[in-house]
């Protein structure tokens, strides 16, 4: 069972950047993709990203295609989430998940471990 900690959430204003922080624990952090979902007040969860395990494969949703960047570091067990350009419509929580069924590019499939969700908020 892995246990995943956000971190790196903040407010920012619209056209500046932040990195979120995923650090993992339990069970070995590169047998898991690892993905990033955000959810907006009133408003159904949104796939952000994904990468798959050894870190050569992403891939993100249409709304943050290149302005995200996801990467993994496996020797420290954590996984982060470059926010660059961002716009007052990224403001959300965004949740870390990992899994260790499927792979990266099957993002749509249910993910088995989340973290408990970190605050972005971007002001125009």
């Amino acid at each position: 069972q892995a246990q995943l900690v956000e971190s790196g959430g903040g407010l920012v204003q619209a056209g500046g950047s932040l990195r979120l922080s995923c650090a993992a624990s339990g069970r070995a952090f590169s047998t898991y993709r690892m993905g990033w979902v955000r959810q907006a007040p009133g408003k159904e969860r949104e796939f952000v990203a994904a990468i798959s395990r050894s870190g050569s494969s992403t891939y993100y949703g249409e709304s943050v295609k290149g302005r995200f960047t996801t990467s993994r570091d496996n020797a420290k067990n954590t996984a982060y989430l470059q926010m660059n350009s961002l716009k007052p419509e990224d403001t959300a929580v965004y949740y870390c998940a990992a899994d260790p069924k499927y792979s990266a590019r099957e993002y749509y499939t249910p993910w088995d471990y989340w973290g408990q969700g970190t605050q972005v908020t971007v002001s125009s």
